[in-house]
């Protein structure tokens, strides 16, 4: 379930396409598709009790996982609880579920925040973390990488991947050891290229062309050594990757990458080869 205040909308766009490419490349090994739901288009008409209640139960009852982004807001109060969010959140604590709580701390204009509910997010934070792990982050750029990263570790941590044998499913088999040899087939540039990016501390790879010539540059090195064909060479390795799925142009200039889930994973299984 997508949680959160109404302040972090381009946060919750995120979330649905991380969720997105992690079905796109993890959901048919694991036989698991994740369904990213909220009230805003999942919940239906019903009278007979609180607003956030009927939510409770339409919705946050069937979520085997929560997430939830705020900023300076913590939301409109619902008879039971400070905000529908937080709400959620204690309830699916309660049921003893996963939730990954993310807090930006993104530059805001002083005169556009509410004091009385910037002091009880900031409660809300304290309380939670004397309760366990909550995560903060400063843009959606840095959002979308560790969301991506810590959703596939939850994921494996919490959610065995589905097995079939003899018709059977269920938590207690073990999840399937996925060979080496099911990781993407890649040039020997690729492989390199790949192998040195996930080492660089952001996960970037650039693809530049300045005055004084190409480069193609991750953790701190130079690939690219001189000469029309090295330069063909690596920026094609990088070619290479983009359309694995393995680095992402964000921007869509073909400049700046950076590795995906799909391509860290993918460098652990050509490091076990």
């Amino acid at each position: 379930m997508v949680a959160s205040p109404s302040d972090v909308p381009q946060e919750r766009v995120i979330v649905r396409d991380v969720i997105a490419e992690w079905n796109a490349i993890h959901a048919r090994d694991r036989k698991t598709v994740l369904m990213p739901f909220g009230w805003e288009t999942h919940a239906t008409p019903e009278m007979g009790d609180r607003p956030q209640a009927i939510i409770n139960g339409q919705l946050l009852k069937d979520a085997d996982l929560l997430v939830a982004m705020f900023w300076t807001r913590i939301g409109s109060p619902t008879g039971s609880a400070k905000s529908g969010t937080v709400e959620e959140i204690e309830e699916h604590i309660r049921a003893d579920k996963p939730a990954m709580i993310y807090f930006s701390s993104a530059p805001v204009r002083p005169d556009s925040i509410d004091e009385k509910q910037y002091s009880a997010l900031k409660d809300f934070m304290n309380s939670l973390r004397g309760r366990g792990l909550v995560e903060q982050y400063e843009s959606l750029a840095e959002f979308r990488t560790k969301f991506a990263r810590q959703l596939a570790q939850k994921i494996i941590s919490h959610f065995p991947a589905a097995v079939e044998e003899s018709g059977a499913r269920g938590p207690d088999l073990a999840p399937p050891r996925v060979a080496p040899s099911r990781g993407p087939r890649l040039g020997d540039s690729a492989r390199q290229l790949l192998a040195e990016a996930v080492k660089d501390s952001h996960g970037v790879v650039m693809s530049l062309r300045t005055l004084q010539g190409a480069h193609v540059q991750t953790n701190g090195r130079d690939f690219v050594e001189g000469g029309p064909q090295s330069e063909a060479q690596w920026r094609g390795a990088a070619a290479e990757l983009s359309k694995l799925g393995l680095l992402e142009d964000r921007a869509g200039k073909n400049e700046v990458f950076f590795v995906t889930d799909a391509g860290y994973r993918t460098a652990q299984l050509l490091n076990q080869q």
